[in-house]
């Protein structure tokens, strides 16, 4: 057995130290550094219950939320495209494919509402767009550059809280409750988030891949993430156009 050969207060104060150290180094290592994906995508290749996409943010507050994405999948069951909760809220800002062809669902605050007409082909790279007001309670739907109506959701309280994102999982509780039914089989990339209503104008940007702002809540081009479960990082597949 070994002893402390100096005086007890001194060896309390080393271990102290020592053990603030590997906390510090603990924590270094888990805080991953944003990344910058511009090219890549998520494949999310199973069925499962467990396997998703935690996208990292410090913001607890939303009076606006704007969500882009690019997916492609040929799932014709009702799938999750994004998911954010709260403690007060699992359904805090939900894009949702439902099974009934062409039928968007969002939610925000807990309140849903279903978009229409939209032609949601399998097999093909769509571009989504989401936004939603506190302000006015509207939310509407963008599909390859293409609107849908203007529908009224719910106002007058903003998104507060821990904030928790998750891709390839739909969320019943604040971070879990996954159900297998609702999991997402597919590719997704290019995920923007902004704490505002974008413009059709900056909408359209993204759609076709211009010079449009980068989300100033997620940024796909300085991303911070969490992966779990079988879920590659690879190379997004380039047009039939350009191959050589």
């Amino acid at each position: 057995m070994r002893y402390c050969t100096q005086h007890p207060d001194t060896c309390i104060d080393h271990k102290m130290k020592v053990l603030l150290l590997l906390v510090m180094l603990t924590a270094a290592a888990c805080a991953a550094a944003p990344q910058d994906l511009s090219g890549k995508m998520f494949t999310f290749p199973q069925q499962t219950n467990s396997a998703h996409v935690r996208l990292e943010t410090s913001r607890e507050e939303f009076s606006a939320v704007t969500v882009c994405l690019r997916s492609f999948t040929d799932l014709s069951r009702n799938h999750v495209l994004f998911s954010l909760a709260t403690p007060s809220a699992a359904n805090d800002f939900l894009i949702f494919k439902k099974t009934a062809a062409d039928v968007i669902e969002l939610i925000a605050r807990n309140s849903n509402v279903e978009v229409v007409g939209q032609e949601y082909k399998l097999n093909t790279w769509h571009s989504v767009c989401a936004t939603w007001s506190s302000q006015s309670g509207l939310v509407q739907f963008w599909l390859d550059g293409r609107p849908s109506s203007r529908r009224f959701v719910n106002s007058g309280s903003n998104i507060t809280g821990h904030t928790i994102i998750t891709l390839g999982q739909e969320q019943d509780s604040h971070g879990g409750g996954f159900d297998i039914k609702q999991c997402f089989i597919g590719m997704i990339s290019d995920v923007h988030m902004w704490d505002y209503v974008l413009s059709s104008c900056e909408i359209q940007r993204y759609v076709d891949n211009l010079n449009f702002t980068p989300g100033n809540v997620l940024n796909w081009r300085a991303l911070q993430f969490q992966i779990t479960g079988r879920v590659l990082l690879e190379n997004k597949p380039v047009s039939l156009y350009e191959c050589h």
